[in-house]
C-alpha cells in the first residue's frame, strides 16, 4: 500500500496501478506514451521535409537542363510598289524647210528689145502663179500658196472609266504592306510563348543535349482568327506537337493589311528548344 503522505505527489499511473503488476507491460507503455508520440511526430516531420526538399531540388535540376528560345518572327519585307519611270523623250531630228523656187523682182523699164537681158525681163503672170518673188532667181519646189488648216483634236464624248483595283483580296498573302501582329506587340508575343510552352518536353522525352528548332506557320484571317497551324519541320521529341498546340490555343491577332484592307495572311514563327548537357 502507498503511504498517505505520497498520495498527493504520486503520478496518476502509480495510483492506477497501485497493487497491480507493473512489469506486465501496460504500465511501461502508458508511462512512455508521451515520449513515443513526440518521437513519432518529430520523425514524420523530418521525413516530410526530406521529401519536399528532394522534390524542389529535382524540379530545379530538371528546369535547368532545358531552355526555351523563341526565335525571331519570320516576316517577309513589306511590299512597296515602285512608281513607273517616265519614258525618256527623244529629241526630234532637225529638218530644214524645203527650198522654194523664187523669181527676182524686176522694176519695169521701157527700152528697146535688143537691150533687154534675161535678168531684166519681166516674167509673165502665169510664171508667177506657183513661184515666190524674191531678190534673186532660184530653182526649187513650187509654192502652191495653200496653207494647211490647223487640225484641232476633238473629244469622242466618252468619259474614261476610273482605274479598277484588280488585286484579289481573298487570296492568302505572304507579302503585305502591314503584316499581321500579336495584340500587344512582339514583346507580348514572346512572353506568351515563354509562359505557355512546356520547355521540358524534349528533355523529358529523352532528347540529347542540343537545340531543337521548329518552324511553324499559320493563317491569320481578316478577323484575326488563327487557323491552319502546321510545322514545316519536325526535330522530334514532341517539340513539333508542343509548338502547334500552344499557337493553336492562342488569342486572336491583329489582321494584316494591303491597300488599306484587311487580308488573309500566312505568318511564320521559329521556336527553339535548347537542352543543356548535365
Amino acid at each position: 500500500m502507498m503511504e498517505k503522505k505520497n498520495i498527493l505527489t504520486a503520478d496518476f499511473l502509480d495510483l492506477l496501478f497501485e497493487g497491480r503488476n507493473k512489469d506486465y507491460g501496460a504500465y511501461a507503455l502508458r508511462k512512455t506514451y508521451h515520449r513515443r508520440i513526440l518521437y513519432a511526430m518529430a520523425g514524420t516531420t523530418f521525413i516530410c521535409l526530406l521529401l519536399v526538399a528532394g522534390s524542389i531540388w529535382a524540379h530545379a535540376k530538371k528546369k535547368g537542363n532545358t531552355v526555351l528560345v523563341v526565335g525571331p518572327t519570320v516576316v517577309l519585307e513589306n511590299f512597296k510598289k515602285e512608281d513607273p519611270k517616265p519614258e525618256e523623250l527623244k529629241p526630234l531630228p532637225k529638218t530644214e524647210p524645203p527650198k522654194l523656187a523664187t523669181i527676182q523682182y524686176v522694176v519695169p523699164k521701157i527700152v528697146k528689145d535688143d537691150q533687154v537681158t534675161p535678168e531684166d525681163e519681166v516674167k509673165e503672170v502665169d510664171a508667177l502663179a506657183d513661184t515666190k518673188i524674191g531678190t534673186m532667181n532660184q530653182d526649187g519646189a513650187k509654192d502652191d500658196n495653200i496653207v494647211a488648216p490647223v487640225v484641232e483634236k476633238t473629244g469622242t464624248g466618252k468619259v474614261a472609266e476610273p482605274k479598277v483595283d484588280d488585286e484579289d483580296y481573298n487570296k492568302v498573302f505572304t507579302i503585305v504592306q502591314i503584316a499581321a501582329s500579336f495584340k500587344g506587340g512582339e514583346e507580348a508575343w514572346h512572353r506568351y510563348l515563354q509562359r505557355a510552352l512546356n520547355s521540358d518536353i524534349p528533355g523529358s522525352n529523352g532528347a540529347p543535349a542540343g537545340p531543337y528548332k521548329v518552324l511553324v506557320s499559320f493563317i491569320v484571317d481578316k478577323d484575326g482568327h488563327i487557323s491552319d497551324v502546321k510545322a514545316e519541320n519536325d526535330p522530334g521529341y514532341g517539340t513539333k506537337e508542343e509548338a502547334i498546340r500552344v499557337i493553336r490555343k492562342g488569342p486572336d491577332w491583329v489582321p494584316a493589311q494591303q491597300n488599306g484592307r484587311n487580308v488573309i495572311y500566312r505568318h511564320r514563327q521559329a521556336i527553339t528548344f535548347l537542352v543543356d548537357a548535365n
